[in-house]
């Protein structure tokens, strides 16, 4: 489905009979501390709730009007002598009742979300997409028949009415137009979604939620699970490692059976629109030229030697081995700190840093914690990962985490608050223009992580500290661009192929090594049952392609930070006012006053250098070390 061919309905950015009926606190514990459960009571009360089914049924009923009042007639509304005013209605109604749907929506996907195990979530997530499904098809026609308009008539009331305030919305759809099908065949893709792409998508989402994995004796869901690779004791880690691997083996034929259904779904998909390379949709949602991906690709490849392959190899040295195991790449360096981080202290770290860059910043990320718009414990069921889901612009964003107290965690909630506060200042665009392309939106949220890290380092109060901050920095920028641009290496592959026929369960584990080999470099062993880890990855399932985003968005912070570094006064405004944009500027647009430009060749170079110029600085204080050890020994 294109990405704004139809309704746009809010989707995450990437990751309990709880909802609330009033505006008081929720929250669990983890320890002694409590942590934030998100209250829905903005959305909706319950599922039960009168106000959702007035809202269904209003907008089936507006769903049927629109359709019987404008299909086959906006030629006509175009033409009319009010210079594009009546066609600027429609499309206000258009804009209202997408609102409302997404309202809808976006409460079912967040009580899913927030537990995919409860049959009766499950039920009312499915019931509700089937319903969105049905009222958002009698809508079909409104995009389709807006692309079919004379081009310079709608230039023309553009200009001369408030049509105008709409021309992003409808400059996007005209992209689209070369892969627009007819209308029929629009609508059985849109309604076959369900029965289609969604339940393979769902069926993902709750055979990861009931895997349960045996590690020392305990049985453990998959976000604890995968939380043990970051422990400080080597055995937890391998063991995890191996439950995994072993869990992923017995299930790897659904695995399989799901991937290869995806991809041919897709394939199919494109082949009908006419797209020519597997990623092409995705470069279309994204508003990003193929070029522009491909030269971003082939510079994080040609770097793989300069950053990850270098890095890792002083990490086994800091470990004390020659080669570190696939399950020590995320492992405590022996200086880093072992508390484990409260959320107090998570929060106020965040919005000190988001204060210290823009009071207005921070303001807005503190409405999260304030107003309950944060889901952050740990729970059987809930959703792995972390996200920030837009909703829609008449309520706010919502924030999921499984917040377990590592450093790391911190980092993901001040990335996930960059997404936030984006959506919360996107807002004033509208339904139709406040949703942004992944790779600016991986921006904000990249940048929320670097303002959260300089503070940190700032205050560190030793050298040992220091280089475990950088270290861990570096770890997570391999992990944001090397990691994702193997991924999408693999995505790549696996789409590739299929175009040929299905892909064994081997063949899957073959293409997964080889782009891991390349990417992480000598001093990483891969076992054999790391073969299978491409299985849990959400994104491949979710969002295919989405991945190059969060490299495009870490490099682009990369330069765009350097540019903070050095400017004068009114940075943040110009910062503030490039998200306030929404979807209503294209990249190159948005970066213009920050002197930056993502198409020029070397760009991309600049933000891989950054990455460089810390695994540098490492380097030196090692070898600063093995100076001082010597002059000791003489």
């Amino acid at each position: 489905m294109l990405p704004t061919l139809f309704a746009r309905f809010p989707e995450p950015v990437f990751a309990a009979s709880h909802a609330a009926k009033s505006k008081e606190k929720h929250s669990v514990t983890m320890g002694a501390e409590a942590l934030p459960v998100w209250n829905l009571g903005d959305l909706y009360d319950a599922p039960e709730s009168p106000a959702l089914k007035r809202d269904l049924a209003t907008a089936e009923q507006a769903a049927e009007a629109m359709h019987e009042r404008y299909a086959g007639k906006l030629a006509v509304l175009l033409d009319a002598g009010e210079g594009g005013e009546a066609l600027t209605q429609a499309v206000r109604e258009y804009e209202s009742l997408n609102d409302v749907l997404g309202r809808v929506v976006s409460y079912a996907s967040l009580l899913y979300a927030a537990d995919t195990a409860d049959p009766k979530r499950q039920k009312f997530f499915g019931d509700i997409q089937e319903k969105i499904t049905a009222i958002s098809s009698k809508l079909l026609f409104f995009p389709l028949e807006l692309n079919r308009l004379d081009d310079a008539a709608l230039d023309k009331a553009m200009t001369s009415s408030t049509l105008g305030h709409y021309r992003p919305w409808l400059e996007d759809l005209r992209k689209e137009k070369p892969y627009q099908l007819e209308d029929r065949l629009e609508q059985l893709f849109h309604e076959k979604a369900v029965s289609g792409r969604g339940a393979w998508d769902r069926l993902f989402n709750e055979t990861m939620t009931s895997l349960r994995f045996e590690v020392d004796g305990k049985t453990l869901s998959l976000e604890p699970t995968l939380n043990l690779l970051l422990d400080a004791d080597e055995k937890k880690r391998k063991h995890a490692a191996k439950a995994l691997g072993k869990v992923f083996k017995d299930n790897i034929r659904l695995f399989t059976l799901i991937t290869n259904t995806l991809a041919k779904d897709k394939e199919i998909s494109d082949r009908w629109r006419g797209f020519e390379d597997v990623a092409d949709s995705r470069h279309l949602a994204n508003r990003v030229e193929r070029d522009v991906v491909d030269a971003l690709v082939a510079a994080v490849r040609d770097a793989y030697p300069r950053l990850s392959h270098r890095y890792y190899a002083m990490k086994a040295k800091w470990l004390g081995k020659k080669t570190l195991m696939y399950w020590d790449r995320n492992a405590p360096l022996p200086e880093e700190p072992k508390q484990v981080i409260g959320w107090d202290k998570a929060q106020e770290t965040v919005l000190t840093a988001y204060g210290n860059f823009s009071p207005r910043m921070a303001d807005i990320a503190g409405r999260f914690f304030a107003e309950g718009w944060i889901d952050a414990p740990v729970r059987e069921g809930k959703q792995q990962g972390a996200f920030s889901h837009p909703t829609v612009p008449s309520a706010h964003p919502y924030i999921l985490l499984n917040y377990q107290g590592k450093p790391r965690d911190v980092m993901t909630l001040a990335h996930e608050l960059g997404h936030g506060v984006h959506q919360v200042l996107a807002n004033k665009q509208g339904p139709l223009m406040a949703p942004t392309p992944l790779t600016l939106a991986e921006t904000a949220s990249v940048f929320g992580e670097m303002l959260t890290f300089k503070k940190l380092l700032d205050q560190a109060p030793s050298k040992r500290e220091r280089r475990a901050l950088l270290a861990a920095k570096v770890e997570d920028m391999l992990n944001t661009v090397v990691r994702q641009i193997a991924f999408y290496s693999f995505e790549r592959n696996v789409h590739a192929e299929r175009r040929d026929g299905e892909l064994t369960s081997e063949r899957l584990g073959e293409i997964w090594m080889d782009v891991q080999r390349e990417s992480l470099g000598p001093a990483i062993e891969l076992k054999p049952e790391y073969e299978t880890f491409w299985a849990y990855i959400p994104h491949f399932i979710h969002a295919p392609f989405y991945v190059y985003a969060y490299a495009f968005g870490d490099c682009l912070v990369n330069s765009l930070y350097a540019v903070y570094e050095k400017a004068d006064e009114g940075f943040a405004e110009r910062y503030l006012d490039m998200l306030a944009a929404g979807g209503t500027k294209h990249h190159k647009e948005l970066l213009k006053p920050f002197g930056l430009d993502a198409s020029e060749p070397h760009f991309w170079s600049m933000g891989l250098k950054v990455i460089e110029g810390l695994i540098d600085e490492l380097e030196a204080m090692d070898d600063k070390d093995s100076d001082g050890k010597k002059s000791a020994e003489a």
